[in-house]
């Protein structure tokens, strides 16, 4: 027997509609409205906020050892090269690791990313790629800008759980705690809103984390610190909550009780120790 269990909350996922349009989907032209999704309006607002974070940070010289690895200026120029890392990365990362049988059979789905199926990690790849290749041409040090980068993504982390939340993806495991959600198009059974879990430790915990270590503990000025703070604490992270969300059905479990979700973050939590090993023995600097 389960307990009673907490009621899903009565909320569309399209926020609202505008049209209608004409829309060409290759076959031809269709005729309908726009739907502004919760999902396509995370990804906007934590970009946005990403931004804006990394803007304040390096318009703030005092957090960093010399001075601010950017301008205001070239993170300007820099949001559009996350934004690309963060979808074409995204998207790369499920198509290769989480469904590559799939789109091999069917490569004009892969540029259909409005029926779901991104990757966090491979978001997370494409834009330590942009950053890699925006310091590069701009001739600005990676590892410093890269920290300011990290320390506005939990943002983003925060509301694209939130959104998962709202879609009825991505849920948990079956269990009898107090406050297990009823997803209406689950199996009718209560389950963890591990999408909640996510966004409260990758999210709000991981920001609140990140802000101590910029501004109490100034680890700005070991350059590579804070990434690999991020990267140690979403990894850890990830590898907790995986044990109560439920992996993808055509992949399922390593070994009895190991995901792809957490295959993915063990590698991350090895980069974080040794970004924050790496940036200890650097000291004060601009790297």
């Amino acid at each position: 027997m389960f307990a009673a269990a907490i009621p899903f909350p009565n909320i569309d996922d399209v926020l609202f509609s505008i049209g209608p349009f004409a829309f060409d989907f290759f076959g031809g032209f269709e005729i309908g409205p726009l739907f502004i999704r919760w999902y396509a309006l995370s990804y906007i607002v934590g970009l946005l906020f990403a931004w804006f974070y990394t803007k304040r940070l390096v318009s703030t010289p005092k957090l960093w050892a010399k001075e601010p690895p950017a301008t205001p200026i070239q993170i300007d120029d820099m949001l559009f090269w996350c934004a690309l890392g963060v979808f074409l990365g995204g998207r790369a990362g499920y198509v290769l690791v989480y469904n590559p049988a799939h789109f091999l059979a069917n490569p004009g789905d892969i540029p259909a990313v409005w029926t779901g199926g991104m990757s966090f990690h491979g978001g997370f790849a494409g834009v330590i790629l942009a950053v890699v290749l925006f310091c590069r041409s701009r001739k600005i040090p990676f590892f410093s800008t890269m920290d300011a980068v990290a320390c506005g993504i939990p943002i983003g982390l925060l509301f694209g759980r939130v959104a998962n939340f709202i879609n009825q993806e991505l849920y948990g495991r079956v269990t009898d705690v107090p406050w297990a959600v009823i997803f209406p198009r689950s199996d009718g059974y209560p389950r963890h809103p591990s999408q909640l879990y996510e966004a409260a430790l990758e999210g709000l915990l991981l920001f609140v984390i990140l802000r101590i270590c910029t501004h109490r503990q100034m680890r700005l000025r070991q350059p590579g610190y804070v990434s690999g703070v991020f990267a140690l604490v979403y990894g850890l992270s990830r590898v907790f909550i995986e044990l109560f969300r439920v992996p993808d059905s055509h992949i399922g479990y390593f070994a009895g009780f190991f995901t792809m979700g957490m295959s993915l973050s063990v590698p991350m939590i090895v980069l974080g120790l040794w970004l924050i090993r790496r940036a200890s023995r650097t000291g004060d600097a601009v790297a």
